[in-house]
Order: structure tokens, then C-alpha cells, then sequence
């Protein structure tokens, strides 16, 4: 099952910034939902975890949020992989390694993932061989995703949340990496920390409109307090 909000192809402004815009509708398994006010909420939380993580100084390529529903970002070379990064065990790595899913990592795991298949995860050696990044470039991208998942890990933690996962995407500009997505209800991944608390949406399994709904208003509560 695949859940994400539909943005807007880039373009560029008159100062040949890059312009993300984020729209109401939203796709549940190949299929088309609005949802009104996604769009300005989606660009409402993103802008914020950017500008957040910039206190940290993680480099980002936000530059300023444009309208209600667009970011403005600096232009790039985007690089054709996302990190996803885990802190609980989902239901593939369970599967694998016989392990309970939903339990806590007592360290991150990082995978690499191309494209938008389910069958996406890809290796270290693979963007090597085709030439997607170098060594370098990896182990940069890495280290600031291991800085990413510290911060908003502890972000989470001080308001009683569990930050599940997280998937961040990386482009380039004049040779130097920023981090540009995503940090919306597609990508995080939270629970309460509080077992009582059962009602909210399982963020794996907004299968409906008010699910998504219900879910992206929990995260953008947490982002205007």
C-alpha cells in the first residue's frame, strides 16, 4: 500500500529558485482523494521540521515558504534515492530476522531506496556501480541522516511520540549536499508513547480519508505549539 500526497512538478521562479507546490489531493492505493486544506498543511509541517533542523545545522535547501501551499527551495541536482531511516522494526525486517514487528531498534537502521516500486531497496554498492553517487557523497549523506534521526527522535520523545520513521531526500548544489525532503504525513511515522492511547490512526495504515485526515492534523498540532 503506497499513500502520498500529490506535488506539484517543480518549477523555477524569476530568481530561478526551485517552487514545490503541495495540493489537496491525495492517492490511497492508486487512488484519488481530496482532502481540503492537505496541500497548506502539508507545506505547514515540512517548512517547519526544515527550519527546525536548521537550528542543528543540517543543511537544507529551504530557503522560505513561497504561498500557503509552496516552499521555496534552492535549485538542485536531485539525487534518485531516499533514505529511509527506521527505528522500529517494520513488517519486512520482521519477516526476515523472525522479529516482532512494531518493536524498538536500539540503533537506527538506514536503507536506501530508488524509485517508487514496492520492491525499491537498493544497496551502497548499487549507486557506486551505476554512478548514482560516490563513496563520499554516501557517507555524507549518511552521516546527516544519522544527525536528522537524533534530533527528531528527540523532538518526538518531549511530547510523548515515537518516531517511527523517516524518509529524507538529498540534492546538490554547486557540490554541496542539502537535505530537501520529506518531512510530511507520507514519510513520518509516529506513535504515542503511551500505550492507553490507541485511537489515533496507524500512520502504516491510513486507508481512508479521515484516517489521513485525523493523522496530518496530529502532526501539524505538534508542529504549532
Amino acid at each position: 500500500m503506497q499513500n502520498t500526497n500529490t506535488k506539484e512538478s517543480l518549477h523555477f521562479d524569476d530568481q530561478n529558485y526551485n517552487i514545490v507546490e503541495y495540493s489537496d489531493n491525495f492517492q490511497i492505493n492508486g487512488k484519488k482523494i481530496t482532502i481540503k486544506g492537505l496541500g497548506e498543511k502539508y507545506s505547514k509541517i515540512n517548512s517547519f521540521f526544515l527550519d527546525y533542523l536548521k537550528e542543528y545545522h543540517i543543511p537544507t535547501g529551504f530557503i522560505r515558504v513561497n504561498t500557503s501551499n509552496s516552499l521555496m527551495f534552492v535549485k538542485d541536482t536531485r539525487f534518485p534515492f531516499c533514505i529511509k531511516i527506521l527505528n522500529i522494526i517494520d513488517k519486512r525486517t520482521a519477516k526476515i530476522f523472525s522479529k516482532k514487528e512494531g518493536d524498538l531498534l536500539n540503533l537506527p537502521v538506514f536503507e536506501i531506496h530508488s524509485g517508487k516500486q514496492k520492491e525499491s531497496l537498493i544497496t551502497e554498492s548499487h549507486l557506486i556501480a551505476f554512478e548514482l553517487a560516490t563513496n563520499e557523497e554516501i557517507r555524507l549523506i549518511l552521516r546527516i541522516c544519522s544527525k536528522i534521526n537524533a534530533v527528531l527522535k528527540s523532538f518526538f520523545e518531549r511530547r510523548n511520540e515515537i518516531l517511527a520513521e523517516v524518509c529524507c531526500y538529498f540534492g546538490k548544489n554547486e557540490d554541496k549536499i542539502y537535505l530537501f525532503d520529506e518531512f510530511t504525513p507520507s514519510s513520518i511515522k509516529i506513535f504515542s508513547g503511551d500505550d492507553k492511547n490507541n485511537k489515533r490512526p496507524n500512520p502504516y495504515k491510513l486507508i481512508t480519508s479521515n484516517d489521513m485526515k485525523k493523522y496530518t492534523e496530529h502532526l501539524f498540532n505538534l508542529t504549532s505549539v
